[in-house]
């Protein structure tokens, strides 16, 4: 596990396609006009014979990607969270998870990872596509597992939902690090631990900065990376959450059906009596803003996953204040 702050590594998810792509003839690449911007004009330049580029019609290229599966195609479909999930719900619902084709659904900029306000922030993305039978949804939290998801979801026979940072996205794993989809990602344990602090995507480093500022204050913490959200691994996480004090989830998404809602339904059925406090996006539409301003703003931050500990362990001291990672160009950080 590397530092803060983090290397960056810009455009892994369009390189690892197209490296996968040449030496997979039936994988097609489709986008809607910001092909650019999801990474993808780098298979384009390459393999153009197997790109598509639809135009502003996301619906009409779900719609298509369905068919191409049919036909035998592996086929990944990219444009923002937002176009892909929302703007085109029922023809995903139809044309790819009812009939339940190979099809690759990947979404960038979720959460408040975009400065375009409301109409390009993926605040329900994952609540939607957890929603639908079939669908498998992925949220990696770094390039290791971005490289590595690619090649798990062209591999998995069905429909997949990918989400994904836009731009130069953390090295927080070694080399070594090995991607699932069907185990979550356990990073730290104990037999009896203060705190579980179970995080997805974007809101790990957040979940790793509080762990160490956590401990320096004499608390054990068990953290879990959950890279695969649907389907949650709650076999891996029940037993971690058991021998809990207080169950915290960390996750850039509204707190209404993604990953805090997952765990809360994991632990309601197994009956798991320890208090749950869900770290997320509240009942709100965000502004524009930088990641760090919205992060801070919305409820997301370092900070707020140490309140949600003081406050689920009760605690009578003053909550311990994160520190601000200085960060220089090619670095990610915390917020």
């Amino acid at each position: 596990m590397r530092e803060p702050p983090f290397k960056t590594i810009l455009k892994p998810y369009g390189e690892a396609l197209l490296t996968l792509a040449q030496t997979r003839p039936e994988i097609v690449c489709l986008g809607a006009d910001l092909t650019r911007q999801t990474e993808t004009d780098i298979f384009r330049d390459a393999i153009p014979d197997r790109f598509l580029n639809v135009g502003m019609a996301e619906a009409n290229m779900i719609s298509i990607a369905g068919a191409m599966a049919r036909d035998g195609h592996v086929v990944f479909v990219n444009t923002f969270g937002v176009f892909c999930t929302r703007r085109c719900y029922d023809q995903i619902a139809m044309s790819v998870a009812y009939p339940n084709v190979n099809v690759k659904i990947v979404g960038f900029m979720p959460g408040l990872s975009s400065p375009g306000g409301p109409s390009h922030q993926a605040i329900e993305d994952v609540a939607l596509m957890r929603a639908l039978p079939n669908m498998l949804v992925v949220d990696p939290a770094d390039a290791i597992e971005v490289r590595q998801a690619v090649q798990a979801v062209a591999d998995h026979p069905g429909p997949v939902y990918l989400r994904l940072k836009r731009g130069e996205n953390p090295l927080i794993f070694d080399d070594d690090h090995k991607f699932s989809l069907k185990k979550a990602h356990v990073i730290r344990s104990h037999k009896s631990s203060d705190v579980c602090i179970i995080a997805s995507g974007m809101m790990l480093p957040s979940a790793l900065a509080a762990t160490r500022i956590l401990e320096s204050k004499g608390l054990t913490v068990s953290i879990v990376n959950v890279p695969v959200i649907k389907p949650l691994d709650a076999e891996t996480i029940i037993p971690i959450v058991q021998q809990s004090g207080v169950v915290v989830t960390a996750e850039n998404h509204t707190i209404f059906g993604g990953l805090g809602s997952a765990v809360a339904e994991a632990m309601a059925e197994e009956g798991v009596p320890v208090p749950l406090h869900r770290v997320g996006i509240r009942d709100v539409f965000a502004e524009s803003g930088s990641r760090e301003y919205l992060f801070s703003k919305y409820g997301l931050s370092t900070q707020n996953i140490l309140n949600a500990v003081w406050a689920g362990l009760h605690l009578n001291t003053p909550v311990p204040v994160a520190p601000v990672h200085k960060t220089t160009p090619g670095e990610y950080a915390p917020v």
